[in-house]
Formats: C-alpha cells, structure tokens, sequence
C-alpha cells in the first residue's frame, strides 16, 4: 500500500479559486506562476514561463479535451467518469449540493435521466466507496448525449456555474475527460508561439481524466492513455542531448511515466495506466512539472513528491499558503524543476 505524502499544509477557505480568472478581470496566462528549483524561489506570472525554459526543452502537453460530465439524475448529480471496454462506464453519484459522495445509492437502483434514459448501479468499483461501474441507456449514446444535456463538473469552492468553454484548454482536441486537465489551462497561443520561437519544443500525449473528487483522498483510478511514437522519440533525444521533459500536469507525469523503462527510454503506447507515482516509485523520465496547486493529502501530491522530491514540494506549498496563491482548477500554478538525479 503506498504511504500517505508527506507533504502537510492546511489550506485556508479564501485560497480555492471560485471563479475563471477571466471573471476576474484577468487573461488566462496572468495567474500567478511559483518556480521552484533546489536553490531558490521565483514569483511571476504565467506568461513570464519562457523565462524558466530553455532552448532544447521539452514540453509535453495533454490534448484531452473535458466533456460536460456532470447531469441530474433523480436525487442525485451524476458524475460521469471512465467509459469502460465493455460498454459500461464508471459514475460517480453526488449529493445535489457537491457536499460529496451520495451515501445512500445501491446495486441495483436505477437512476433517471431528463429527457429519457437511465443509468443502473451495478457494483462498486475496487478500492473506492464512491465509485460505481453502471450501465448507461440513453438514445444516441453517453457522449451525444452528456453534448446535449450535460454540464462540466464543478465542486462547491466553485460558486456559479460557467460554460464548457471555461474548463476547456489550449491544447484540448480529443474529448474524453470528465474534468479538466487544468495544469494546460493558463496556455494561450501567443504563449506557445513564445516558447516555440524560443527554442522550446512542443509534443501531445492523450490522457483521459476521471473523476478526482476533492473529499476523496483515494489512489488514482485506471485511466486511459495514448503516447504517439513522435512524441516517445523526443524525449528519448531531448534527454540524451541535456533538455529537460517538463510535464504539463500530473496527467501528462502519469502517461510519459507509464511508458519509461527502468533505465529511462520511452516507448510509445496506448491503453490503460493504474501506474500510482510516489517517493517508492519515483519519476524516470519527467524532469520538470507544470502544475496548479493540489488538496492536503491529495494523491496528487505524491506526484509532485515523485518528479521533485517530498522537501522541495513542502516548500513550494509553504510558500503558495504564505503569499496567498490560490487553489484548484481556476487557480495559480506552479513549475518544478529539480536538480536532475
């Protein structure tokens, strides 16, 4: 069983970003940026990131694009996570009021959907109280029909409800994720165009998010991932010529992670990764995170604490509680990068 982080910190209320930052009368790339390396600590803003990188570097991002995951379904928001091989898809029932996990369903109960269709309970997913596998009818099929009637996921530091628009990212083009692979978000395009004219190089990876719930504290679940071969090949060449792999987020970590061998090459691949990153089974290939600001004892931190080391992470997250940097989706981020080990 993988130890809990070590990394401590209580978040105060007032830090959980509850709106876009454009809502708040700022760009996406003007949301505060606090690097880190072994030695120092810089405060900057997003669009200042091609201050950090350099010629060679590697950039790796998530083309994921977010679904409007979340319907009504009778007492219940219903929270649509992982279509599975066979057809069915792993759910999440939640309390209407996103207080958490609706502790009342069972095997069996069938829930409705507005206009038609239903999702049936059918058992609980392994190692989780929350999550179910369940089968979905609905006329046109799940994504058609969360297109038409569904909303994005939301959580209740989240005080209104904004467009899918809001939780989509620069680089989204293939949608799968019940929600938002957010450490892409403060990207624009006059940002990547920066950094690609500066030297730093640009390559995708897929992986499809699931459901984090912020109450859960459970291990990540099973997701589905796909690295190209184009992209496996750079970082094979960015690391044997000295650049650094930055991951943008912990679901572009996972991925590249999943598919590195012990002594650092990468092959490309596509299907399933239950791959958890920890101290125990630390970072191979990443060398460098781009990352917003993750819950206490979020699994999440046990990445970070993989790519950059437990002390170096406790001190970026001091530093973010000190200077009053703000959390979750909407929120600022963060670059890590470590001394290469």
């Amino acid at each position: 069983m993988t130890a809990p982080p070590r990394t401590r910190f209580a978040l105060p209320a007032h830090l959980s970003a509850d709106r876009p930052p454009e809502s708040r009368g700022l760009r996406r790339d003007e949301v505060r940026l606090l690097v880190a390396d072994d030695t120092a600590l810089w405060h900057a803003r997003f669009r200042d990131l091609d201050r950090f990188l350099r010629p060679g570097d590697l950039l790796v991002v998530n083309t994921s694009g977010t679904l409007p995951a979340a319907v009504d379904a009778g007492a219940v928001v219903l929270h649509f996570a992982t279509a599975l091989d066979d057809g069915t898809w792993v759910v999440e029932p939640r309390r209407p009021d996103q207080s958490g996990p609706a502790g009342d369903v069972r095997g069996g109960q069938s829930l409705p959907l507005s206009p038609a269709g239903s999702v049936t309970l059918l058992e609980r997913r392994p190692g989780s109280d929350r999550l179910w596998r369940a089968r979905v009818e609905v006329p046109g099929g799940v994504v058609a029909y969360l297109s038409r009637y569904g909303r994005p996921i939301a959580y209740r530091y989240v005080h209104d409800r904004f467009p899918l628009a809001a939780y989509q990212t620069v680089f989204a083009r293939e949608p799968g994720s019940a929600e938002m692979p957010s450490a892409g978000r403060p990207f624009t395009a006059d940002l990547v165009t920066s950094l690609v004219s500066a030297g730093v190089v640009v390559a995708p990876v897929v992986l499809h998010t699931g459901v984090s719930s912020v109450e859960s504290g459970e291990p990540p679940q099973a997701e589905r991932f796909r690295v190209p071969a184009h992209t496996a090949s750079l970082v094979d060449w960015t690391r044997r010529h000295g650049g650094r792999v930055v991951a943008v987020g912990t679901t572009v970590a996972r991925a590249l992670e999943t598919v590195a061998a012990p002594d650092g090459t990468v092959t490309a691949a596509d299907g399933w990764t239950d791959l958890v990153l920890s101290p125990d089974r630390p970072a191979r290939v990443v060398t460098g995170l781009v990352t917003g600001l993750h819950e206490p004892q979020a699994s999440h931190l046990l990445l970070l604490e993989a790519v950059a080391g437990p002390a170096l992470v406790q001190r970026v997250y001091d530093a973010a509680v000190r200077d009053g940097y703000l959390w979750h989706e909407f929120g600022d981020s963060c670059l890590l990068l470590p001394t290469p080990r």
